[in-house]
């Protein structure tokens, strides 16, 4: 199964399910956009060349992220979008949105606090997870079958 972890890239998220699945022998493939901030940030100006201006910049690399990000997304069977505490995820919202007419598995993970500000994430995702561990156990589940 191919798998997409979408979202924040402030915390260890990703490691914890990847280390999970690995430990429970889950056939997985994961794939992310790239959490380094710096390169995300700069790989516009660095590969097609320096903007005066940082609406430009952004636009640069915005665009080349969204190749990967694209791919990454078609390419998956599910989806999986973080929600952090401390910064609004536009991005991770487009990705949820572009998985969703994508018609991807989806699963939310966010806190009871973002409950309401992302009712139409949920409404198009297959599972809203609190935490990690659920997102970890669903696909266990899916893959094996069983709650144990």
């Amino acid at each position: 199964m191919r798998v997409y972890l979408a979202g924040e890239i402030h915390s260890n998220w990703r490691e914890e399910i990847i280390q999970l699945s690995e430990k429970e022998k889950l056939d997985i493939t994961f794939t992310s956009p790239v959490t380094d901030h710096e390169a995300s940030d700069n790989c516009g100006v660095e590969i097609l060349g320096v903007e005066e201006k940082n609406f430009w910049k952004d636009r640069k690399g915005a665009g080349i992220n969204s190749i990967r990000t694209k791919k990454a997304i078609k390419e998956s069977d599910v989806i999986i979008v973080k929600f952090g505490e401390k910064y609004k995820q536009w991005n991770a919202a487009f990705d949820a949105g572009y998985a969703a007419a994508l018609d991807k598995s989806i699963i939310v993970i966010h806190n009871e606090e973002h409950q309401h500000a992302l009712k139409e994430v949920d409404a198009s995702a297959a599972a809203v997870a609190s935490d990690q561990k659920q997102a970890f156990q669903i696909l266990k589940y899916i893959l094996k079958g069983t709650l144990l």
